[in-house]
């Protein structure tokens, strides 16, 4: 076709084709760019001439243009409307029922392969101008370059999840890495090990362990977390000045706390010396393992876990080991071994003889037997530990190798 100078005239089809092109390029330049979807929204708006809106819930992502175009006057999606679109793409990514929004024009979805990641949304404008004709096709654009935009966040994602399992499990098995090489290694990662840290370690109860550490660094900004072996590490690095060490802990026991309802959560105590680390680690896995246990057997004493007697015999056990098995060896392991064979009960008749301040009577009466049954399993305390539950500094011995049992009980071979 001809124009009236002799020229060529483009057919609205090609026209259409090499705007689609441009905007395509552009939209796959703002991700390559790193512009996000935000830009990919603003693109796609102006090419459809109406508000656009994307939602990935993998990527925790909700975005939408300004007005129609990209025009100074263009008033906002509202906030509603977005958090209304949002709700709507999250329960058809899951495959719910979900009632379509008042304000959704058409939308196109963000899929890869058979899954439904998200969707790009048109948005009506009150008293705006209809959306083009060809507003479809800018939108399923939009879907494609915002597919390119979750491959490269996933491929960011999987190299940060590859570095963290790999620094977490070289502090778990490396004791010998310098300082200032953990410290470097936790920087590259977003976490700042220089005041010291606190570890948890949990098992879930969940299949959701991305969840989980999704809500550790939500609440932690600075956390380092990772799932390993089928639980998951987290690394709590310290802030503040001197108070760091009670600040730290008290940050940590407070995540371990809303944690709970995911799995059980063992957390160490304060390590300031970031060499120390592993140990650090040890001592969660220990906490852990030990209310695992405490759990299954109906020990009562689970809730005292993190007082300070339990936290520097699980510090101690971290770092020297054999000092507890010894002390372990020297006061209360000939009545768990006597329990064992016979199928007595003198550990527990000492726990609860030392819980009612000694006095028989209450003891008795804790685990319903005679006040001479009492009396006469203290005396074979006495006879096979070599003390006596009725002398002040023999019961000091006594209740402390109660706790470092305990501890040690998940290790001690069945």
């Amino acid at each position: 076709m001809m124009d009236p100078t002799g020229r060529s005239a483009a057919s609205p089809a090609g026209s259409l084709v090499e705007r689609l092109r441009s905007v395509h390029l552009k939209m796959v330049d703002a991700v390559l760019g790193g512009d996000g979807l935000q830009q990919v929204a603003a693109l796609a708006a102006e090419a459809a001439g109406a508000p656009v809106a994307i939602v990935v819930p993998r990527l925790d992502a909700a975005v939408a243009s300004s007005g129609a175009g990209a025009g100074a006057d263009a008033a906002p999606v509202r906030e509603s409307t977005l958090e209304e679109i949002r709700r709507y793409v999250s329960d058809r990514v899951r495959d719910r029922p979900s009632q379509v929004p008042e304000a959704l024009a058409a939308e196109a979805p963000i899929q890869s392969g058979d899954d439904v990641v998200g969707a790009v949304v048109l948005l009506r404008e009150p008293g705006g101008a209809d959306p083009s004709p060809e507003a479809g096709d800018f939108l399923h654009l939009a879907a494609v370059a915002c597919l390119t935009e979750v491959a490269v966040e996933e491929a960011k994602e999987e190299v940060e999840q590859n570095l963290r399992g790999s620094f977490l499990e070289d502090l778990r098995s490396r004791p010998d890495l310098e300082p200032r090489e953990v410290v470097r290694r936790a920087a590259r990662l977003g976490c700042d090990l220089s005041r010291g840290a606190v570890v948890l370690c949990a098992e879930l109860t969940t299949d959701r362990p991305r969840h989980v550490i999704a809500t550790i660094t939500g609440d932690e900004p600075g956390a380092l977390a990772e799932h390993l072996d089928g639980r998951v590490y987290a690394i709590l690095p310290g802030t503040g000045g001197d108070d760091a060490p009670d600040t730290t802990t008290a940050r940590g026991r407070a995540l371990a706390t809303r944690l709970r309802r995911h799995g059980t959560v063992g957390v160490s105590s304060f390590y300031s010396d970031p060499a120390e680390l592993p140990r650090a680690i040890q001592e969660a896995e220990l906490v852990l393992d030990v209310l695992k246990q405490g759990e299954g057997g109906g020990w009562d004493g689970v809730q005292d876990i993190g007082t300070g007697t339990y936290r520097l015999l699980f510090r101690v056990l971290a770092s020297h080991p054999e000092e507890v098995r010894s002390f372990y060896e020297d006061t209360v392991a000939p009545i768990v071994r006597y329990d064992d064979q016979y199928r007595t009960d003198l550990v527990g008749t000492l726990e609860a003889y030392l819980e009612q301040n000694c006095n028989m009577n209450a003891t008795a009466s804790a685990i319903y037997a005679h006040r001479h049954t009492v009396a006469y399993r203290l005396e074979r305390v006495k006879e096979l530990t070599g003390l006596d539950p009725m002398l002040s500094e023999d019961r000091e011995r006594l209740g402390l190798g109660l706790k470092a049992y305990r501890i040690i009980a998940p290790r001690l071979p069945k």
